[in-house]
């Protein structure tokens, strides 16, 4: 066990105790926030069932944003569906043995790696050159697109370039489950490349990604809208009432 194998074990094991307390904590926050009035965005759905689709459609399709933008729509959906099979290509290192479904993915699992990084492109070349983003892009918006992008590349250089054993590195977090240190491979993009994944795990509850979770908790996309068949009230008022 080596001095940088410790470092980056009790980092991850960092990461990850902030990474659940903050969504753990922002989500019942989210949950006590009142909504007092019926404000779902129309056309909106008047069943529970149609809030369900609604809600289904947005995380899988993005159908508001493709409403709103197709440009910004085309880059989003990239990068999210890209970063969907990194996810699903990245598994292979927490489980013995692996899913045959997450052995069938390990290839287009590259395709993803590039797909993020072209989409995090998009969406940061509008930053720049939409003049109403730019007016509302703040530094950490830059600074969050940065680390995605370095991320990315960072991982395709492995896949490309500088190759690493992948077979430690999954020896490495596997011991994490067991609180044993096993040795971690010291290749500097390596080292990198998960030195920048602690990060966006530890800032991920407490900057503007958390929009994942939050959706869910959105009353403009989570309501019935059924204002004539029922009368809307908020959880605070109906305490009011019964007392």
């Amino acid at each position: 066990m080596s001095f940088v194998s410790s470092v980056y074990a009790y980092l991850f094991y960092f990461a990850a105790f902030v990474l659940v307390a903050g969504l753990i904590n922002k989500i019942i926050q989210y949950s006590r926030t009142p909504a007092p009035l019926k404000i779902p965005t129309t056309p909106a759905p008047t069943t529970k069932a149609g809030v369900a689709l609604r809600l289904t459609r947005e995380v899988v399709f993005f159908e508001s944003l493709f409403r709103g933008n197709k440009w910004t729509w085309i880059f989003g959906w990239i990068f999210h569906f890209g970063l969907f099979l990194v996810t699903l290509r990245h598994l292979r290192y927490f489980m013995d043995p692996v899913w045959a479904p997450i052995q069938f993915i390990q290839p287009f699992g590259i395709y993803g790696g590039m797909a993020m990084v072209v989409g995090l492109a998009g969406l940061w070349a509008r930053r720049f050159f939409v003049d109403r983003v730019r007016y509302i892009t703040s530094l950490s918006d830059h600074l969050i697109l940065a680390l995605l992008i370095a991320i990315g590349l960072s991982g395709l250089m492995m896949r490309f370039v500088l190759h690493t054993d992948i077979i430690r590195v999954k020896d490495f977090f596997q011991g994490l489950y067991i609180g044993q240190i096993n040795t971690l491979p010291s290749d500097p993009v390596l080292l990198l490349h998960l030195l920048l994944v602690a990060m966006l795990i530890i800032i991920f509850p407490y900057s503007k990604l958390l929009h994942a979770p939050g959706l869910f908790f959105s009353p403009t996309r989570n309501q019935v809208d059924n204002p004539r068949e029922k009368r809307h009230i908020a959880a605070w008022a109906r305490r009011l009432e019964q007392k």
